[in-house]
């Protein structure tokens, strides 16, 4: 049952991802990966949020695991700053690792803070 909530998640997560990175992406252009980021970030948010929350192993698995586990991508923000830096344009590559792992952070805290807020 755990399994397929997972992949049930992951199912929401991945067009989730690709269509607000790429809505994010048309509106800002540039070589800059603004949409990776801000999937990243928001997905560290909620994750963030989630884990807060005294919720069940089984809402952790849907939306932790499944939902943010799809949301957020590592591989390609690793290979977008990989292709900043081998087209030359090494300071948006470092600002684009920095900004990953600090908003990522960052993101991460906000959520379980709003979480701590909301349930008292």
């Amino acid at each position: 049952m755990t399994i397929l909530l997972i992949a049930l998640g992951g199912a929401l997560g991945a067009p989730l991802r690709y269509l607000a990175d790429r809505a994010v992406q048309a509106r800002h252009g540039g070589v800059f990966p603004w949409g990776t980021l801000t999937v990243n970030v928001a997905g560290s948010a909620l994750l963030g949020f989630l884990a807060a929350l005294p919720v069940g192993g089984v809402a952790m698995a849907f939306a932790g695991t499944g939902l943010c586990g799809a949301l957020t991508t590592y591989s390609t923000f690793g290979y977008e700053t990989l292709r900043l830096a081998e087209d030359g344009a090494r300071l948006p590559a470092v600002l684009n690792a920095a900004g990953s792992v600090a908003g990522g952070l960052a993101a991460a805290c906000c959520g379980a803070w709003a979480a701590a807020a909301v349930s008292g």
